[in-house]
């Protein structure tokens, strides 16, 4: 068999041209520190980084919106924290305000200093959140959500909260309604109040619960709550007490009036203290929760602002601001908790997005990273089979007819 000197050319060409291209291939591998630059080199391969890069992606989103709920709810922590401390000095005013030797001119100090409260409250609860919107705007607001009128301090945004689009449930703000208009009246559980045509120097406590069981609150939704009233009556210089129920049966019946002493009825607990005059009457109703911090404030600026009030008369507004006050005060407490364990579980959260990016970052890694020590070598040998290429087509150069006759 004869090999004619122009398939020697070509062949040897055709070899340098190859191991030429392949030792371009490694160059470019070696540079980019990749083994996979186009999805031809390994279209399997080129998939499953693809697929990875998108994961990555994803995480990358979820975390954006964990740093925008993170700052959202340390904002809003902030926030709640300060209205703590506020709250907590208004307490401590209508505390003072109970003092029997305070005149009406140092309880209008100390209603000042409530409606300088007032103001910072209503303040926090308008917080920017950084980004044109409002902490406490619910489900989004482009004005500040709480608006000050004449008939009191109301939420002009909407209810509820926005959440960030992830895979976790990320708030990216919180309801301002429930935190700052929606605490539960009296205790909690039922609410006292004094009629308002009593002319006496009696007064009604918050009350507490006895027997949860014997309670007639929370009423079945399907009926009608049941109300109490505590009525006095006062015979030749004595003062008894009767308790009716809806205004029907009597359920106590000139009962002797001891002031301070507790009247206990149907898992209930309260007592009146102070002189009742005759005819007057206090009323036990189901607790609801439509309370608002600033309706609040603002009942007891108007009972501190008021002249010549009865020892009776202020103790009653200094009780029920007091309840009003720690009714709020547990209300806007919970919903720190609430914010604080929103931040905790963040931190969860943060970590399978970090595991998640993880697991991600690997298998790209898998699929296209270059081996640089293989690759070294590879290239290594790829260069030593071109030079004997090279050599071995100059070789071949010297077969022509003409090197022959010139030889």
């Amino acid at each position: 068999m004869r090999i004619s000197t122009a398939y020697s050319f070509d062949s040897s060409i055709d070899n340098l041209q190859k191991r030429q291209t392949e030792m371009s291939q490694s160059q470019m591998q070696l540079t980019s520190g990749k083994k996979v630059n186009v999805a031809s080199d390994d279209p399997i391969a080129a998939a499953r980084a693809e697929r990875a890069l998108a994961s990555i992606s994803r995480e990358d989103a979820n975390q954006r919106s964990l740093d925008a709920s993170r700052n959202v709810m340390q904002l809003s922590e902030s926030a709640i924290g300060d209205a703590v401390s506020l709250l907590q000095t208004a307490r401590e005013s209508m505390i003072a305000a109970g003092n029997g030797s305070y005149s009406d001119k140092e309880r209008q100090a100390l209603a000042l200093k409530l409606k300088d409260i007032r103001a910072q409250m209503l303040t926090i609860a308008n917080r920017s959140d950084g980004s044109n919107g409002f902490v406490f705007g619910g489900q989004g607001s482009a004005t500040p959500p709480f608006l000050d009128t004449t008939t009191g301090v109301q939420f002009v945004g909407q209810g509820g909260q926005v959440q960030a689009a992830a895979g976790e449930t990320l708030n990216l703000t919180v309801d301002g309604d429930q935190t700052w208009l929606k605490a539960k009246t009296g205790n909690g559980v039922y609410k006292t109040n004094p009629v308002s045509t009593n002319t006496g120097a009696g007064w009604i406590t918050a009350g507490s619960v006895t027997s949860p069981s014997a309670l007639p609150y929370p009423a079945d939704p399907s009926i009608t709550p049941p109300q109490y009233a505590v009525n006095f009556t006062v015979n030749a210089g004595m003062t008894t007490y009767s308790v009716t129920k809806d205004g029907g049966g009597t359920t106590l019946t000139d009962v002797p009036y001891v002031s301070g002493k507790a009247i206990v009825i149907d898992g209930m607990s309260f007592a009146v203290s102070g002189q009742p005059a005759d005819t007057d009457s206090f009323t036990i109703d189901q607790a609801t929760n439509d309370l608002s911090v600033f309706d609040a404030l603002d009942s007891a600026i108007n009972s501190l602002t008021t002249s010549n009030l009865g020892s009776g008369q202020v103790m009653q507004a200094v009780n029920q601001g007091l309840s009003n006050l720690d009714s709020i005060l547990s209300n806007v407490s919970a919903a720190r908790s609430a914010v604080g364990e929103s931040l905790n579980r963040m931190d969860s959260i943060e970590g399978r997005i970090t595991a998640s990016k993880l697991a991600a970052e690997t298998e790209r890694s898998n699929a296209e990273d270059l081996d640089m020590v293989s690759a070294i070598s590879k290239f290594q040998n790829q260069q030593t089979g071109y030079e004997a290429a090279l050599k071995s087509y100059a070789m071949v150069q010297k077969l022509s007819l003409f090197q022959y006759i010139n030889g």
